[in-house]
């Protein structure tokens, strides 16, 4: 099961799906401009040459702006973490149609929350950073719900074994992530993400115990 879970997260993170998720309804939302365009004032305020960031403006020293390499690297976490999140809420959702009414239900309802609030982050995250989603959600979607509902229809036993694998798999990958943020000096302004891999990766492991 841990297993499985892994694939998912490698599969949703391929490089070669992202060119079909222009296609993606999150993406071109992420693409479209909500403002009207600029009239011929702004145009020509916004030539006028403008105030350099200072060394210590977060845009001039982010990764997000800086160095495209490391941009992709956290446009890469961002992108996995919310496909995952989101996969995740699918399998409680689909656990939940079997075994709501059941002695496991409420604390399977605990966990679905928590990842619907898990999810909710990483879309605010998506659009704040432009980072383009994995062309691959409309499957997750059905297929998260699929095998929480096929786990559910085995029994108690197998449906906590799945929660069990998709909890302890998302806090493997937080740390890894973690890691990752303080391997480099081009990551040390990320402070907010780190701590929501921190926050977020204690949340998910302490359903283990």
């Amino acid at each position: 099961m841990a297993q499985l879970i892994r694939s998912y997260r490698q599969v949703v993170a391929a490089p070669e799906f992202l060119h079909w998720s222009r296609h993606l309804q999150l993406r071109r939302l992420l693409t479209t401009d909500e403002h009207p365009p600029p009239s011929k004032d702004e145009t020509e305020t916004n030539s006028k040459p403008g105030p350099k960031h200072s060394a210590k403006s977060p845009r001039s020293r982010s990764p997000l702006f800086s160095n495209p390499k490391y941009k992709a690297v956290i446009d890469r976490m961002i992108r996995v973490d919310h496909a995952g999140e989101l996969g995740a809420r699918q399998i409680y959702k689909g656990q939940l149609a079997i075994l709501e009414n059941s002695s496991v239900g409420p604390i399977i309802q605990e966990m679905a929350t928590q990842e619907v609030k898990h999810l909710r982050e990483f879309e605010r995250l998506m659009m704040h950073r432009r980072v383009r989603p994995t062309a691959l959600l409309p499957f997750w979607n059905v297929a998260g719900f699929a095998l929480g509902m096929g786990t559910a229809l085995l029994g108690k036993k197998a449906a906590m074994a799945c929660t069990v694998a998709v909890e302890e798999v998302i806090g493997e990958h937080y740390n890894d992530q973690i890691r990752t943020l303080l391997s480099s000096k081009e990551f040390e302004d990320e402070d907010e993400l780190r701590e929501t891999f921190k926050t977020f990766r204690d949340e998910e492991l302490e359903h283990q115990h």
